[in-house]
């Protein structure tokens, strides 16, 4: 396993990988045919495409807080939910990942949730020998967009399966949940770019220093290979939305030159975009570390 770090700014960034799962390729990519998106990522025999679950860990120099990122989906499935998604943690998880960094479960000040779906919050919780669910940052403050609380625990049907109870309910009563607005502030340095096309109040941490931009872009851009305008995951709640957000966001991004922190892809950590006669395209992948 290796993790990348890097200073940006009054933050110490650094990489956590929870964790490997595969998803249906076909899910992932929508109204785009098999024979396009297999180029750039291939699917196994059941349709399914590798994917990673990359946290980012951010140390302040000024306030001294440890945030974390989403973490991963956890260890509470079942055999046979283990076995769809193809979890895999012997090559990535969220303890050797904090080790291998000199950080504990325990120095964690807060936990950002860019959204509540069962790969991004999984983490949080795990049972105990005695079968009850325990909180693996026991000292942690957990930040969600209060729009996204509301619809995680009155989902529609069709998005109610990416709401666990068992990831949802300890954060219910863990008397640490603390519901922010859209474009949040966390500190300076630290805010939040709201987007709600793949699911009501996702939210997007951007984090500003030393000239530079890092934005972790969740699940408005999966993968690398999701970049064309298009190219909309099936999961997403508004595809509509997320074409326009995705647009918007990709302008400012080319423009700006921002660093994107890529969540679920496999491959490649980062990325940056740029823009030609309206369309948008890859122009370099990269790591933390090479940031």
């Amino acid at each position: 396993m290796s993790l990348s770090k890097t200073t940006l700014g009054n933050f110490e960034l650094y990489t956590i990988e929870t964790g490997d799962f595969r998803l249906d390729g076909g899910a992932m990519f929508g109204v785009v045919p098999k024979t396009l998106w297999s180029k750039g990522i291939p699917a196994d025999d059941k349709n399914r495409i590798p994917m990673t679950m990359r946290c980012l860990l951010i140390k302040s120099q000024a306030t001294g807080k440890l945030y974390l990122i989403d973490n991963g989906a956890g260890t509470k499935f079942n055999e046979k939910m283990e076995n769809i998604y193809q979890l895999d943690y012997s090559q990535k998880n969220l303890e050797n990942s904090f080790k291998a960094h000199g950080f504990s479960f325990e120095d964690v000040t807060d936990i950002i949730f860019t959204h509540l779906h069962f790969d991004h919050c999984g983490g949080t919780s795990y049972y105990g020998k005695d079968q009850e669910l325990k909180h693996t940052f026991p000292n942690a403050t957990y930040h969600v967009v209060k729009a996204h609380w509301e619809n995680a625990t009155d989902p529609n049907a069709r998005e109610k399966a990416s709401f666990l109870p068992e990831n949802i309910e300890p954060l219910k009563t863990s008397g640490r949940l603390n519901l922010v607005e859209e474009e949040h502030e966390y500190e300076a340095g630290l805010t939040a770019i709201p987007v709600n096309g793949h699911t009501k109040g996702q939210q997007l941490p951007k984090i500003e220093g030393d000239g530079k931009t890092l934005v972790f872009v969740a699940d408005l851009l999966p993968t690398h290979v999701h970049v064309p305008l298009p190219w909309v995951m099936g999961y997403d709640m508004y595809p509509v939305q997320t074409l326009n957000e995705k647009e918007r966001f990709l302008k400012q991004a080319a423009s700006h030159h921002w660093n994107l922190f890529l969540e679920h892809d496999a491959e490649a950590e980062m990325m940056q975009i740029q823009e030609q006669d309206g369309r948008f395209s890859v122009s370099k992948t990269f790591t933390l570390g090479e940031l």
